[in-house]
């Protein structure tokens, strides 16, 4: 007599078969880059484990699009996805949202011991973890090491060297970066303000997080020298419209002193066969003259879904993917910065990467732009304003003053909603 009939129950087919249970499966959302980046470690980890496996969705190339695809099903709570991987200006507002689920409970409270402060920025909101960080890029300056002996130590010596290789006819232009309307410009007003001792955002308590603070000389001054680089010819008009790709290809071929992009170009500069390989220094960002420069923290992380099914395997496999083995993986071949300290102090990866000491000087320093559910509407604020700003010319007085205020409309009308 069959065990079904002795227990006088049903059992399914496959077990009443002898058939091994189906595993178990944690599907990850991630941009297509990231996703084709982590390919082979899934790969291996779906072969050692046979009760757990691991599905990487592989989302839109570009970031925006990949969080309306996000966002589409969470809103009609009709998503399939156990993690997502997001960028750190996502985090307060999905949390806000009630999508995700707080991570300490299920990692305990001393899940980022070990890696680099800098890593650590912006994974919490409302006294919660909810990024698990995948990886810690910044903003970066690339320098030209068959023009001069060493980069610059501020703005000032940014503009005198980028002025006399363009007087000598060295370089058509000094210092690349990106200017139009999307976010790569906030990162690089984040940047500027930063160099010239403002800030974009005091963090605080409340929905919110904070409150913006562009009020001040230090604040125009960081916006008008970004308008000064394009009014002296040091960067050309058309970085208006410069993205990462369009300045990389500019300086790739020979145009430019200076770069300012993320960990990922060194690679292609480099590898590319093109007149600057094997001519390219890369450094932290400067700040003016007495100031200290830092670049953007570009950091995306995984976070758990809280309509995930089962997250408990969720989790371990989110605590899997932002550990060691996958990150050296990303380090070594794809050139992402890592976030734990080990990585930096491994004497291989030091000897293999030659950006891994910059990456991480970088990476203590980071600017983190800010942390609030609100941070889409007030990036669209700074770049609208200062991308017209550069376009058609104007105040960075008004400039400044017009993106405080506009800020201050966003929070009032947020706090009326929630209220």
């Amino acid at each position: 007599m069959s065990l079904g009939l002795l227990l006088g129950v049903a059992l399914p087919h496959s077990l009443a078969a002898g058939a091994v249970p189906s595993p178990l499966t944690v599907r990850v959302l991630m941009p297509a880059s990231f996703a084709d980046a982590t390919a082979e470690p899934v790969k291996r980890f779906n072969v050692a484990h046979r009760d757990l496996q691991v599905e990487v969705v592989r989302g839109p190339l570009d970031g925006d699009t990949l969080s309306d695809l996000a966002v589409s099903g969470l809103l009609l709570g009709d998503t399939p996805y156990d993690l997502l991987l997001i960028d750190q200006t996502w985090t307060a507002r999905y949390a806000a949202a009630g999508w995700l689920a707080p991570l300490e409970p299920l990692l305990g409270e001393d899940a980022l011991d070990g890696m680099v402060a800098g890593a650590r920025l912006a994974t919490r909101f409302d006294g919660h973890l909810w990024r698990f960080p995948l990886q810690g890029d910044t903003g970066l300056l690339y320098w030209r090491t068959d023009l001069m002996d060493r980069p610059p130590r501020d703005t000032a010596e940014l503009e005198s060297i980028s002025r006399r290789l363009q007087r000598h006819g060295r370089v058509r232009w000094g210092y690349l970066w990106q200017g139009r309307q999307y976010e790569g410009l906030s990162c690089v007003v984040s940047e500027a303000l930063q160099a010239f001792g403002a800030h974009w955002w005091e963090p605080g308590r409340g929905v919110v997080g904070g409150r913006p603070s562009l009020e001040g000389p230090e604040a125009v001054a960081a916006v008008r020298w970004l308008q000064h680089l394009i009014l002296s010819g040091i960067s050309p008009p058309a970085v208006v419209g410069f993205a990462e790709n369009e300045a990389l290809q500019l300086f790739a071929a020979g145009e430019a002193a200076f770069l300012r992009n993320w960990p990922y170009a060194y690679a292609l500069l480099q590898e590319g066969g093109g007149p600057v390989a094997g001519h390219v220094g890369v450094t932290t960002l400067v700040g003016a003259p007495g100031q200290r420069g830092a670049g953007t923290l570009g950091s995306w992380g995984l976070a758990l879904l809280r309509s995930s099914p089962h997250p408990r395997e969720a989790a371990s496999v989110l605590r899997w993917l932002g550990g060691e083995e996958v990150q050296r993986h990303l380090a070594q071949r794809y050139g992402y910065a890592p976030t734990w300290t080990s990585l930096y102090e491994d004497e291989s990866l030091q000897r293999d990467l030659p950006l891994l000491a910059v990456q991480r000087r970088a990476l203590e320093g980071a600017v983190v732009r800010p942390v609030t559910p609100l941070y889409a509407q007030l990036s669209d604020v700074l770049q609208r304003q200062v991308n017209g700003l550069l376009s058609g010319g104007g105040s960075p007085a008004a400039a400044i003053t017009t993106s405080q205020g506009q800020s201050e409309l966003v929070l009032r009308a947020a706090a009326g909603t929630t209220g």
